[in-house]
């Protein structure tokens, strides 16, 4: 198993794991890679793709201590916000689904387009696959140039596992972290939901982590 310390990406030594650090594997690799190559972009526009708790904020975040960005939700972006556009090369819409006002997120990629500024969108899906109703967004959607994070790999699940419990102040040993990898459904979700668990397990039942435990959470 890769060295937790040996592909953590440090923006400022002194600052949290969770604003600055990025835990960079297989799984994100080509997505933290093409963010950062800013701006040697093929094309100004960028989706920034994969399942929740994927880490796509925490690389926005990196994105914007590097190279500065306006930042809206999709859910929350209102008209007044297009006129603070004008000063901003880079723009950011975070987890951009269909319920979204069609028409404003249009406008939003037409000024892109014609002011020549970068956006990056993130979503739980491609957003080429998002079933917008407006035909002239779904045109634009095609624009993008797709980066998706991918399941994580062994690697990775290691570092989360072992960053989230630390975070916790649990100390685990790494065949346990070993133990789990082998066992449990390999997605984001599932990672953070079952460190929620055991932690509440092991608060409840006031002791340490062990093999009877992870087996009673991962319902084996």
């Amino acid at each position: 198993m890769t060295d937790l310390n040996q592909l953590i990406i440090k923006f400022d030594h002194e600052e949290n794991f969770k604003d600055d650090d990025f835990y960079v594997s297989r799984s994100n690799k080509n997505t933290f890679e093409y963010l950062t190559n800013w701006p040697k972009w093929e094309k100004n526009f960028l989706n920034i793709t994969g399942e929740k708790y994927s880490g796509k904020t925490h690389l926005i975040n990196i994105f914007i201590k590097k190279f500065k960005a306006i930042k809206f939700n999709s859910d929350s972006i209102t008209d007044k916000n297009l006129s603070e556009l004008q000063p901003h090369e880079n723009i950011i819409l975070e987890n951009l689904n269909e319920r979204v006002d069609e028409k404003l997120i249009y406008s939003l990629f037409n000024i892109v387009d014609i002011d020549n500024k970068f956006i990056i969108v993130t979503s739980e899906v491609p957003i080429v696959n998002i079933k917008f109703s407006l035909v002239d967004l779904k045109s634009r959607t095609k624009n993008f140039i797709i980066q998706k994070i991918e399941k994580p790999d062994d690697d990775l699940m290691f570092a989360l596992i072992l960053k989230n419990l630390s975070d916790r102040q649990i100390s685990i040993d790494k065949k346990l972290i070993d133990f789990i990898i082998k066992r449990i459904d390999r997605s984001y979700s599932n990672i953070f939901n079952f460190i929620y668990k055991i932690d509440e397990l092991s608060l409840k039942m006031k002791k340490p982590i062990d093999f009877k435990m992870i087996k009673e959470v991962l319902g084996d």
